[in-house]
């Protein structure tokens, strides 16, 4: 990774050139090259959702992308993006996929993290041979027998399995409550943490969804905690994750709560008191914020800087994953199939792991736990799992 310090005007120009490119939803070439060589070069757009309930994930997976695009290797410093917005429906992403090929060179795409979305994209990617590369942890998303879709981003069948080992393993739980989400991904994350739970011996004692427009949680959480739970598992979008935790520190359950990744994002732990987060755990790919490594700790220095908030793991995995493409590019890799080819083949050391497909597009098999301790908004990485769904 390159440096931070002495940061070059040029490079300073070239990050505002792209800001200023996103808010307009327009092409811009990365690194601030002119609009002529642009013309001539590759193209990776990036259709992620930025409004909509999914907007605090969407716009992480959306900086992590950019960053990377700006700090791309010599080989594939010519790379040119474009922003648009997926929102939150299927026929919203199929109209931004469509856009993205309206513009030429495009060799890869970044992919919503939503998983309807994905799975909407997904016949696109196959008939027109481009590869998607995604943080979205639907597990249907490789399940489509699909080779043009690649996450970045532990799926739920091993995100799932970490978040019910630690549960059952480490906290010694046997009477989980069980709340997710309506959505596709909710319930994605439903039937895996009910596969796992009872193949731990804990089956749970409730089992609910919410819609994610739903604002008041107490009637979900009062039957949760009539059910005598031993703790309250869940895996909800990062507003309701937040609502949810908010409510029930009000009510005072006296019950340990881990959630899924959405509850280890800053911007959500930022909708919170630190003494509303205390004993809460949460499951992730990895925890920027919570990590010293120098790699790491820089990327949290540049996105800072660039973006004016706080990483996390939804956007150190979409950088991860965009770093593989540009290294394919920068090692040759001029067409869509070949970088394909790259993805499906290769291995690259990412920030938060080491990345390699397993046959079906999924990079990602490694996972954290995380917990607050009721003082600070930043967590503490208590658990890490590695090389799950490998042989």
């Amino acid at each position: 990774m390159r440096s931070s310090v002495g940061r070059s005007v040029e490079r300073g120009l070239a990050c505002l050139a792209v800001t200023l490119a996103v808010a307009l939803n327009g092409a811009v070439p990365v690194n601030a090259q002119s609009a002529a060589a642009a013309a001539e070069t590759l193209s990776v757009p990036v259709l992620v959702p930025i409004t909509g309930f999914l907007s605090l994930e969407g716009t992480s997976q959306r900086n992590g992308a950019l960053l990377a695009l700006g700090m791309a290797p010599p080989g594939a410093a010519a790379v040119v993006t474009e922003v648009i917005d997926t929102a939150t429906s299927p026929e919203a992403a199929v109209t931004a996929f469509e856009r993205a090929l309206d513009r030429p060179g495009v060799i890869a795409m970044v992919g919503s993290m939503l998983g309807t979305q994905m799975l909407a994209m997904l016949p696109l990617a196959d008939e027109h041979k481009v590869p998607v590369i995604t943080v979205s942890g639907t597990a249907a998303v490789t399940e489509r027998g699909s080779n043009h879709v690649f996450r970045f981003f532990p799926a739920d069948p091993i995100a799932k399995l970490a978040h019910a080992r630690y549960v059952v393993e480490t906290l010694g739980a046997r009477r989980p409550a069980l709340i997710t989400q309506t959505t596709a991904y909710g319930q994605s994350g439903r039937n895996h943490l009910m596969t796992h739970l009872r193949a731990l011996g804990a089956e749970p004692v409730f089992d609910d969804a919410l819609d994610p427009g739903v604002k008041d949680m107490t009637p979900v959480i009062a039957k949760a905690l009539a059910a005598n739970p031993d703790v309250l598992v869940l895996h909800l979008h990062s507003g309701p994750t937040a609502l949810f935790i908010r409510q029930a520190a009000l009510m005072r359950a006296a019950v340990p709560i881990v959630a899924g990744s959405a509850m280890h994002q800053p911007s959500t732990a930022a909708l919170l008191e630190p003494s509303e987060l205390k004993g809460v755990c949460a499951e992730t790919a990895s925890s920027p914020i919570s990590q010293d490594s120098a790699g790491t700790a820089e990327f949290v220095a540049e996105y800072r800087a660039r973006f004016g908030s706080e990483p996390d793991a939804f956007a150190l995995g979409q950088y991860d994953g965009v770093n593989m493409v540009l290294s394919a590019i920068a090692n040759g890799a001029t067409t869509a199939d070949a970088v394909r080819s790259a993805l499906a083949t290769g291995s690259h050391r990412g920030l938060a792991m080491t990345y390699r497909s397993d046959g079906r597009g999924n990079m990602a098999h490694a996972a954290v736990i995380v917990c607050y301790d009721g003082e600070s908004r930043i967590p503490a990485i208590v658990r890490r799992y590695d090389s799950l769904g490998l042989p």
